[in-house]
């Protein structure tokens, strides 16, 4: 059932009406700032919004990682890709001056550096294949099930018992050969960071731009849009440049008033550790929730964790975006294969985030935004997952894939 009244001409200019699902998802943004800023405070109310702002940007940009990268390999189509070098070459060049000071207005900020080793290369490689097929990567699950796709929620449900069993093994990849940890920053100075970063990114397009060339014959080109002027910001798509400005400037946010920039996956593993004391199995011993900060994050409420309360409001700013959009239409129709991919692809997608230090967003636009070694090893070894996962997915969903050169 579609809530969003589809007769509002291209470019009118009243507010479209949010339906129940909308209205539902904008109290449960204003209702959970007031709740959050009173009980826990001011700085975990506005990170909810903040989580809420990263929703609609996803969805309404249809910012999505995993596609980018499966059109790139089966197709030859580097748009996506592109926009993700820019993506990162905004973010070096705003995160690397901050934290080679350590300070941001006032307050001690830190980048999610992380070692870069053996459980990196096994995770993320893990996390690509996942990627495809879960149908999504971290920030793309929460989106897309906030956004009413329910094949996501099957995917999400998969993605946090696998987060879980990744705690029950972490320790055990962590003492793997890895290098320290890392950041261009710290080895090159701010300036001679951004500037190394920006000649990979750089070398990267290109790349897809000499690939895109000869498989294609011509670049892509951004769609056209029937909306224009405030309507296309309120009701979407947004051009895809305009969601990765946005999203660097919300991490960016969340840097300045958490501490650290965003991350997603952490929370995964809290709620599966959460899910699993209320069935009885006693997580609380295990190696992973034994360190301070853990075992301090489980004794306490998730809405004590800032990780779960953005997670939580990308879900809610998903929801408000897709009834805007007039697309809050979810169904259970769901091919029984496309259903065993969204299990195997979950379990793959937490398990591996949790032993490679993170996802998508956690390890490769967070990490590398913060100069991370561990970031830059992710990436690729993230895309040869992707690889694996792309020449997989015909028989879940019975796709045709097509790595021919199409000059067409």
């Amino acid at each position: 059932m579609t809530f969003a009244n589809s007769s509002i001409a291209p470019g009118a200019s009243s507010l479209p009406p949010l339906g129940a699902p909308g209205l539902a998802a904008l109290v449960v943004l204003v209702a959970g700032t007031l709740a959050l800023g009173v009980t826990y405070g001011p700085v975990q109310g506005a990170l909810f919004l903040i989580g809420g702002a990263l929703g609609i940007s996803l969805y309404h940009a249809a910012f999505g990682f995993t596609s980018a990268w499966r059109v790139f390999i089966a197709e030859g189509r580097g748009r996506g890709l592109r926009v993700q070098m820019l993506l990162l070459a905004l973010a070096v060049i705003l995160f690397f001056p901050v934290l080679s000071g350590g300070t941001l207005f006032g307050h001690d900020v830190r980048g999610n550096i992380s070692p870069a080793g053996v459980g990196v290369l096994a995770g993320a490689f893990l996390f690509g294949i996942g990627m495809q097929l879960g149908g999504g990567c971290a920030s793309g699950t929460l989106f897309t099930a906030g956004g009413g796709n329910a094949r996501m929620l099957v995917t999400l449900f998969f993605f946090i018992v696998g987060s879980l069993l990744g705690t029950l093994h972490f320790n055990w990849w962590a003492s793997l050969p890895a290098l320290p940890p890392t950041a261009l920053f710290q080895s090159f100075g701010a300036l001679g960071g951004i500037a190394v970063s920006l000649l990979i990114f750089g070398a990267i397009a290109a790349l897809t731009v000499v690939v895109e060339r000869r498989r294609r014959g011509a670049l892509e080109q951004e769609p056209e849009s029937d909306r224009q002027g405030l309507q296309r910001y309120l009701r979407g798509p947004w051009p895809l440049v305009a969601g990765a400005v946005a999203l660097v400037a919300l991490n960016f946010a969340t840097l300045a008033l958490a501490g650290r920039p965003w991350g997603i996956t952490s929370a995964f593993a809290l709620w599966g550790a959460k899910g699993a004391q209320l069935i009885g199995i006693d997580v609380a011993h295990w190696a992973y929730w034994q360190t301070p900060a853990n075992a301090k994050a489980l004794a306490a409420s998730v809405f004590a964790d800032v990780t779960s309360v953005m997670d939580f409001g990308i879900i809610a700013g998903a929801m408000l975006a897709a009834s805007l959009a007039g697309k809050f239409a979810p169904s259970l129709d769901i091919p029984l294969r496309s259903v065993l991919a969204a299990v195997v692809g979950g379990l793959l997608l937490g398990y591996g985030a949790r032993i490679a230090y993170g996802c998508n967003i956690g390890a490769y636009f967070s990490g590398i935004a913060s100069g991370s070694l561990h970031g830059y090893l992710w990436a690729v070894a993230a895309f040869a997952g992707n690889v694996i996962g792309v020449w997989l997915r015909p028989w879940f969903f019975f796709e045709r894939l097509n790595i021919r050169r199409n000059d067409g």
